[in-house]
């Protein structure tokens, strides 16, 4: 053993070992408890990041302690491979998107090794692989018998930068997703998946999910957005035609003057030409992504009236650009007196405005409150004096007798449209036949993109596609569709996928139904509302099909946070910001960490942005493979848990890296000096007796437990390893068993750290022991009776925010607790020569400083 630790040395040879004896592969086994953990597939863009070194290194200490735990623990990787940012990458690199995103796999799947994951590998899946999506298209086919895929001209949201077509989920604030273009919404033929006959169920079943996130679950719900209303079907002024509207205040039924339709309506499209429909479409028709946005009022009245329920008055039916769409309504009740875009319409076009409720300002001036909560009624027939609730029993009930109304919840949630107008994706497995829709026969699948062999050919993808459209189904010449699936189709059931994924089908029921649901999922809560909501429905039609037997796809969900690190720019003579990468400059740091100067040869003062998310963009990124190189993967590994609780964003510091090698660096001498019975001189070093030695042994085992375990709570774990390791380090027992217990000692911090440095612990376990691997070993147990829960976790805050756990003596008083908050070296910089304004104490549970 040298007396240096060396990572570029051991690390190869703990990799080597682990693949030639596929040490993770894994299968069925009834006799253990199954447990499955995953993070989110990565999109094979070329290198890791370190936000992908953070989410798969905490999958990976999860998956390494459940093994330890004596679990049957699956843990898969795979890549989600189709999409647009391939196609673009190819045409830059001048190269195929095929070559390019094969290309990539084999650099990250290289990388992922070099940083010791515990994958099966066997497991691997490739989305764009013909073996994965030909189930895809088998299922198409299936949902479509079921009558849950349809294909219609819609009105659908349009990147103009990628030329493609988004689902709602996929447009943010207005803007796209992926490169922040303001969309712009478009008719066209879309082929849609009726995720809306799963709302209810979607949003009934969060209640399940009791170990993810309540953000999670806020924002799910929120985006599926329930809304409790009534759909009233009223008589056309003379016609024996009728028209179904929708309202969410029945109290309000006297008060309407005038019935708002959307452009699509079938009344709209009979009184408006196409220009027309294109005019209301181009001028802010929809919004629903963006309700900040003020918006153009533009109407036209139509020829028709609608026939009040009880008044027998004619309501004018206009046409207007400002219904959303957004819960999938195209005709509502309008009552501009307690309805702000009522309101704003009305005023407008000179509509008649009538309050129907008490104590309400003059509804008819300028720039006024619109009333819009509930009151008393008035100017409502027999219904006057009564309360809103009580009213709209009443009105119910009578509308109930006349069978002209039902209760209806409408959703925010729209149904998926899964059409791309892209070359590198899932073909649609349909064909066109005499304008008919034909299913492409199982036989034929799977149906695979045109093979492509040169960039001139992606970019002139069209004439590509006229031979290759074209295909025979019973003796007969059809085209194929060109339009291929959503990515996010591929990534909806990737996880089913791993159970088994060589299987002749799309799943093996005996192999799901053992490994799911999934126990632990692992990814950025920036996919809330996209990937989640997908991926629970997905799972939802496979167990309605029986493929599968839970309703949900995991148990638990983990949200790591983003790894920020510091960016600096300069404004250029055109006034743009130039990111530059820090490396090309000299900063100076005050002892608390502070920026006090900034030295470059750059011509210009440089701004330091401040710590922001790592992006290629801002020129702030790390090189993974570069810090693996300098420090090794199991310091990177062991710096990204340490650096801040796994839900919170980390501050890149390389210092802090450097504090973590050199603590590895004293657990690999502590181990070289007992094996060559080599003795610490240092002077004053504190004594223990084997029973205070093995009581803090125990206490440690059990804190480090439990934080792992219940808390989810790595960085304290790793802290609370550091603690004992700095005691025996620093110490001596008092006793001639000396020997026997410091072995037992550190092959337990060994144990310990395993899950957070594989390497460093496999290669230290085998200098104690020749005929076992730790890969095979247990983690260790603790003794109850020897444990004085003496400490506590304490939350400390700063302004409500969490900035730290601090381990300090139970019942400890206030007094004491800032002395060592103050002496804490994470917080100091926030703390110092800061005016405390006031401070929050809950006894053995938070401190909060306001500040």
């Amino acid at each position: 053993m040298k007396k240096l630790y060396e990572p570029h040395i051991i690390e190869p040879i703990a990799q080597k070992y682990w693949e030639k004896n596929k040490t993770f592969k894994v299968i069925e086994n009834k006799n253990k408890k199954k447990y499955y953990c995953l993070a989110m597939l990565p999109y094979p863009s070329g290198k890791l990041h370190m936000g992908h070194v953070r989410n798969y290194t905490i999958s990976d200490v999860i998956a390494r302690y459940q093994r330890m735990a004596g679990k049957n623990v699956l843990h898969p990787i795979g890549w989600d491979a189709f999409g647009l940012p391939a196609e673009e990458a190819a045409i830059i690199n001048n190269t195929i998107p095929s070559k390019w995103t094969h290309d990539n796999i084999k650099d990250m799947k290289y990388q992922l090794k070099k940083l010791g994951f515990s994958y099966d590998w066997d497991r691997e899946i490739t989305t764009c692989n013909a073996q994965y999506y030909h189930w895809e298209q088998w299922f198409f086919k299936k949902l479509y018998k079921l009558n849950l895929i349809y294909k219609k001209t819609a009105l659908v949201n349009w990147c103009k930068n990628d030329k493609t077509v988004l689902a709602n989920e996929q447009v943010i604030d207005g803007k796209c997703w992926r490169c922040q273009t303001e969309i712009i919404t478009k008719m066209i033929p879309q082929w849609f998946i009726k995720i809306t006959n799963y709302a209810e169920k979607l949003l009934k079943d969060l209640t399940l999910l009791k170990k993810w996130p309540k953000k999670v679950l806020s924002m799910q719900r929120n985006w599926i957005g329930q809304q409790k209303g009534f759909e009233i079907i009223l008589n056309i002024h003379k016609s024996t035609k009728k028209i179904k509207v929708y309202t969410t205040r029945l109290d309000l039924l006297f008060g309407i003057t005038y019935i708002a339709i959307s452009p699509l309506h079938n009344l709209a499209t009979k009184e408006l030409n196409k220009t027309e429909i294109e005019i209301f479409i181009k001028n802010n028709y929809t919004r629903n992504h963006n309700s900040n946005t003020e918006i153009k009022y533009i109407g036209k009245k139509t020829s028709n009236y609608a026939i009040h329920p009880i008044t027998q008055d004619k309501i004018p039916i206009w046409i207007t650009n400002y219904i959303t769409l957004e819960y999938n309504i195209n005709c509502i009740l309008s009552c501009p007196a307690h309805n702000k875009h009522d309101w704003n319409f009305a005023k407008k076009y000179n509509i008649t405005i009538k309050s129907v409720l008490l104590n309400t300002n003059d509804i008819t001036k300028k720039n006024i409150k619109v009333p819009t909560e509930q009151g008393i009624l008035c100017n409502s027939c027999e219904f006057n004096g009564l309360h809103s609730v009580l009213a709209t029993k009443k009105i119910f009930a009578l509308l109930q007798k006349m069978n002209i109304i039902k209760k209806k919840n409408i959703y925010r949630l729209q149904d998926w449209s899964i059409s791309r107008q892209r070359y590198w994706g899932t073909p649609i497995p349909v064909a066109y036949y005499n304008n008919n829709t034909i299913l492409i026969p199982d036989d034929k699948l799977p149906i695979q993109p045109p093979e492509i062999n040169t960039i001139s050919e992606l970019k002139n993808i069209n004439k590509i596609y006229k031979n290759w459209s074209k295909i025979t189904i019973n003796n007969l010449p059809m085209r194929k569709e060109t339009d291929t699936f959503d990515t996010f189709l591929e990534s909806a059931w990737y996880h089913i996928r791993y159970t088994d994924p060589k299987y002749d089908g799309m799943v093996n029921t005996k192999a799901a139904n053992y490994w799911l649901p999934v126990d632990q999922y692992i990814g950025g809560i920036e996919h809330a509302t996209m990937h989640l909501i997908y991926f629970r429905f997905f799972h939802k039609l496979l167990y309605e099909l029986k493929l599968i037997s839970c309703p949900e796809p995991a148990k638990k969900l983990l949200c790591q946070g983003m790894v920020l690190s510091d960016a600096f720019y300069y404004i250029s003579n055109t006034g743009k910001k130039i990111w530059i990468t820090p490396k090309n400059i000299k900063i100076i740091r005050n002892k608390y960490g502070k920026i006090e100067k900034i030295l470059s040869n750059y011509k210009t003062d440089i701004i330091h942005a401040g710590m922001i998310k790592m992006s290629k963009s801002k020129n702030n990124g790390v090189d993974p493979e570069h810090m693996i190189q300098k420090y090794g993967a199991d310091t990177i590994r062991l710096f990204i848990i340490f650096a801040a609780p796994v839900q919170s964003d980390i501050e890149w510091n390389e210092s802090g890296v450097q504090g973590m090698y050199r603590f590895l660096q004293k657990i690999w001498t502590m181990v070289y000096n007992y094996l060559y019975n080599i003795k610490n001189n240092k002077k004053n070093k504190k004594q223990y007796t084997i029973e205070e030695i093995t009581s803090n042994l125990n206490i440690t085992i059990y804190k480090v437990s439990k934080n792992i375990k219940k808390r989810q709570s790595y960085n304290t774990a790793i802290s609370e390893i550091m603690k004992l390791s700095k005691i025996i380090y620093n110490s001596h027992i008092k006793d001639d068993t000396n020997n026997i217990t410091l072995k037992k000692i550190l092959t337990t911090i060994i144990k310990m750290l395993y899950p957070f440095v594989p390497h460093f612990s496999f290669i230290l376990w085998k200098k104690f022991s020749i005929n076992t691997n730790i890969d095979d070993i247990l983690w260790p147990k603790y003794n109850k009776k020897l444990i004085k829960n003496t400490n506590i976790n304490l939350v400390f805050q700063i302004n409500g925010k969490k900035k730290d756990i601090l381990t300090i003596p139970k019942d400890s008083q206030q007094k004491k607790i800032l002395e060592i908050i103050y002496k804490n070296q994470k917080t100091l910089h926030i703390t110092h020569k800061k005016k405390i304004k006031k401070i929050i104490y809950i006894p053995n549970k938070i401190i909060n400083l306001v500040i």
